[in-house]
């Protein structure tokens, strides 16, 4: 085990049905460490996971039992950006009160993330929102009523595997669909190497499938649309209401959104279960600038791609040997989905554009000019190659 230098002595069984292991003994280490560098004493600290979250307010649970609390005036002074800040899900440093003190905990530092699942703010904002943190699988729910859109699951696998955590796909109110089955094989094809369950959690039908993800300790996400019945598959896993949940409207058979803020809850087998509130829309955020999250969301597409003729092959009408131009003229690959691609593609690069003329707004003068020789430097450079 990594030690973590000047912390308080915590009960690390008491952490356990909160997900902790061994494996975070050594970011809590390094999250102690980049304090004390910073000239903060650490004593009287210990680890505690955050539970729920409200505006600036957050719940968190210790190893003695749950606190109310808020990030210190240094670290909001320090967060580079909003996902920088605690979301539901994350391990932080703090300090809590003493029994019989009413006071709130206060947060320190935030424990580095193994998965995040981020989407963009809504509107012209260019920062990234951190739905759900430190999770292994994240439900995407989707209902079989009004709501089934298979462009909207393309949309959600994307940010899923952009998130670290593995996707599965829930597609929920199945009691309302003539044939669940045939749009799970149509869900199937737009979701390679994603399961997907139909399920009714009104009925309790289908509900044995996900007995496999959850076990003890394990971290699971609820995301979709508003009114899919996310809180109610909650309360039907927890064999009790711990969501409150609405009836579905008149007319188009949509439930009521419920869920107004992001909390984890413990399941009776030891597993835990994030709801989180309903999502309009999803506004796509890559946080690495990769596109390995994209390639992931439509690999059937990437492996037709693969087998083009030519490796510089933009799958135009007058490309020869495409293999793309191939498998849309025969059926083997969907039009809509081919189209969906292109977007999705084109908005994360929008995006990863964006974050980079952000990022160098933020730099000093010398700083840019620093980079842009660099970046004059490696053009020369990759030119000469060429030659």
């Amino acid at each position: 085990m990594v030690t973590a230098p000047s912390l308080a002595a915590f009960d690390e069984e008491a952490l356990q049905p909160l997900g902790w292991n061994e494996a975070w003994s050594e970011p809590l280490a390094a999250a102690a460490s980049r304090l004390q560098a910073g000239g903060l004493s650490t004593a009287g600290l210990e680890p505690a996971r955050i539970v729920a979250q409200f505006s600036h307010l957050y719940r968190l649970a210790a190893a003695d039992g749950e606190h109310l609390a808020e990030v210190t005036g240094r670290y909001a002074h320090g967060a580079a950006s909003r996902t920088s800040y605690p979301a539901v899900g994350d391990w932080v440093l703090s300090s809590v009160p003493k029994p019989g003190d009413s006071s709130r905990a206060s947060i320190h530092a935030l424990l580095e993330r193994r998965s995040a699942l981020i989407r963009k703010e809504a509107g012209q904002v260019q920062e990234g929102q951190v739905v759900a943190a430190n999770i292994d699988v994240l439900f995407l729910t989707m209902a079989l009523n009004h709501d089934f859109n298979l462009r909207r699951i393309e949309r959600y696998l994307v940010a899923a595997w952009e998130s670290g955590a593995t996707p599965v796909v829930l597609l929920t109110k199945a009691d309302l669909a003539d044939d669940p089955e045939a749009l799970v094989r149509e869900v199937e094809g737009a979701a390679p190497g994603v399961a997907v369950h139909a399920v009714s959690a009104q009925l309790g039908q289908g509900l044995e499938q996900l007995r496999p993800y959850l076990q003890p300790g394990r971290t699971i996400a609820v995301a979709g649309s508003s009114g899919v019945g996310k809180s109610t598959l909650l309360n039907e896993l927890a064999g009790e209401a711990s969501q409150r949940v609405q009836g579905v409207r008149g007319g188009d058979d949509r439930g009521r959104h419920t869920t107004t803020h992001r909390e984890l809850f413990r399941l009776p087998g030891g597993a835990l279960l994030m709801d989180t509130p309903g999502m309009r829309e999803l506004q796509l955020w890559d946080e690495g600038g990769s596109s390995s999250a994209h390639a992931g969301a439509f690999a059937d597409i990437e492996e037709l791609a693969s087998q083009c003729r030519y490796g510089d092959c933009t799958h135009g009408k007058r490309e020869q040997g495409c293999a793309i131009k191939s498998a849309l003229a025969s059926g083997e690959l969907d039009a809509g989905r081919y189209e969906n691609y292109l977007k999705t593609g084109r908005e994360l690069a929008r995006v990863a554009r964006k974050e980079q003329a952000a990022a160098r707004k933020s730099l000093p003068p010398a700083r840019n000019k620093q980079r842009r020789k660099q970046e004059r430097r490696s053009g020369k450079e990759a030119a000469q190659e060429r030659d």
